[in-house]
């Protein structure tokens, strides 16, 4: 079996050259991320297989779109909120987008200031963004409140193809989720960050071992993502 040897100078161990070097690898029992912790290379992962599933979704919603004979419902319509006797079309897409993607901002000075161990400044701005995105998923709620009061169901919408509310409340409803647990997931990690409980190693929440300020930066990385996310469904979905 192919092994790492010992370098002559400085004692360290030293990758064979070739296919030796691979059968090395491969029996030597390391780690793929040998830089990177675990709960950071698991979060990567459950990322990478999350995009799958909303890449299927938006996939399966742009076929709908383009097979159906029947004419799609027009977004600006369907989405314009009426206000002082006028209507303003995508006008609380519009501020939906802009408050989750703030919320990306204060998620960025969080994880900043946690690394600086300012737990004070770490945990407020984590509550800034779980209000954020709490503000966030109660908008959505008043979307869909106006949406099935005017007659949209997963089968059928006054406004044309049947495939629209299937469609919608798919894929909004799925993101939508994603956001509820981050912001329960964020108040859970602000809570811990404010007792101090990565300053003095407490014990963890659903665990037995002890945290530290990574998980700021792990919890950063879900946020990112989901607000990622949904610039694709507000490209996608609310302009196309």
């Amino acid at each position: 079996m192919a092994e790492y040897t010992q370098a002559e100078t400085g004692g360290t161990l030293q990758r064979p050259e070739g296919l030796r070097g691979i059968a090395a690898d491969l029996s030597s029992d390391q780690r793929a991320f040998k830089n990177v912790s675990w709960g950071k290379a698991m979060m990567w992962i459950f990322l990478l297989s999350d995009t799958f599933v909303f890449g299927c979704f938006l996939l399966a919603y742009m076929t709908a779109r383009m097979s159906t004979p029947v004419e799609w419902p027009n977004p600006s319509q369907v989405f314009a909120l009426h206000i002082g006797g006028h209507e303003l079309p995508l006008i609380l897409i519009a501020i939906m987008t802009f408050v989750l993607i703030s919320s990306s901002g204060t998620m960025a000075m969080a994880v900043n200031f946690g690394y600086r161990r300012e737990r004070g400044r770490t945990a407020a701005l984590m509550l800034l963004t779980a209000v954020l995105g709490a503000t966030f998923v109660g908008m959505q709620a008043f979307e869909w409140t106006k949406l099935i009061s005017e007659g949209v169901r997963p089968w059928e919408n006054p406004w044309g193809a049947a495939q629209f509310g299937s469609s919608f409340f798919m894929i909004t409803g799925f993101h939508g989720t994603h956001v509820t647990f981050g912001v329960i997931f964020l108040l859970i990690v602000a809570r811990k960050v404010w007792r101090g409980d990565f300053d003095t190693e407490r014990r963890g929440f659903f665990t037995s071992r002890k945290g530290d300020y990574e998980i700021v930066e792990i919890m950063g990385l879900y946020w990112h993502f989901v607000d990622l996310v949904w610039v694709f469904i507000f490209a996608f979905f609310y302009l196309w």
